[in-house]
């Protein structure tokens, strides 16, 4: 979906609060991890961005100079300074500091969700994920690539989670459906608290 096709279709939303994430599969693992939690998402929309270098246009049209909805956000922690910069210029407060990016409800991923995820489920676990969805097999011939061999298996996970269309977003269901409430990575705790 392009930036324009999301705009359009989130300045029709009605919700109160909405909370901005870099693409489809942040949202389904928020949503997954919601459900799991047995917590509503009533009056709060998810909105993927296409991308972190859009949150200005999506600061604009939520934020206090657009509809003036109360806002919240995950971001990857290499993206931080389009964050902190995006939510400047909406007229949030000038060099914000990670703490303060998080008392405004945006928090920040170690790396991105995918290793988040990983992290707080464990890579045995993932595994059996991996297996479950039928994709070991695939995983195994992917370990065996000559860029991957020497890599620890997090990461070899990690990449291969995001190695073909549409895979990402299956495995933010499927990792995020397999956590224990208990295991609720940091960031996705804390984003679902402050709404």
């Amino acid at each position: 979906m392009d930036l324009r096709t999301s705009l359009h279709r989130a300045a029709g939303l009605q919700a109160r609060t909405v909370v901005l994430v870099e693409g489809g599969s942040d949202r389904r693992a928020l949503e997954a991890v919601a459900r799991r939690g047995g917590r509503s998402l009533d009056g709060v929309a998810v909105v993927p961005m296409g991308g972190i270098t859009n949150i200005g246009h999506f600061l604009d049209l939520f934020g206090p100079r657009g509809l003036g909805r109360s806002l919240a956000g995950l971001y990857d922690v290499a993206e931080e300074g389009y964050v902190r910069r995006g939510l400047e210029r909406a007229g949030l407060g000038p060099a914000l500091s990670r703490e303060q990016l998080a008392a405004l409800g945006f928090q920040v991923c170690v790396a991105d969700l995918e290793d988040e995820l990983i992290r707080a489920l464990g890579v045995a676990a993932v595994e059996q994920v991996v297996e479950a969805a039928g994709d070991l097999p695939s995983f195994r011939r992917f370990q065996r690539q000559p860029a991957q061999r020497e890599r620890p298996l997090a990461a070899q996970l990690h990449r291969f989670i995001g190695t073909r269309s549409g895979r990402k977003a299956q495995y933010a269901d499927l990792l995020s459906d397999a956590l224990p409430p208990a295991r609720v990575p940091p960031a996705l705790d804390r984003l679902l608290a402050h709404l």
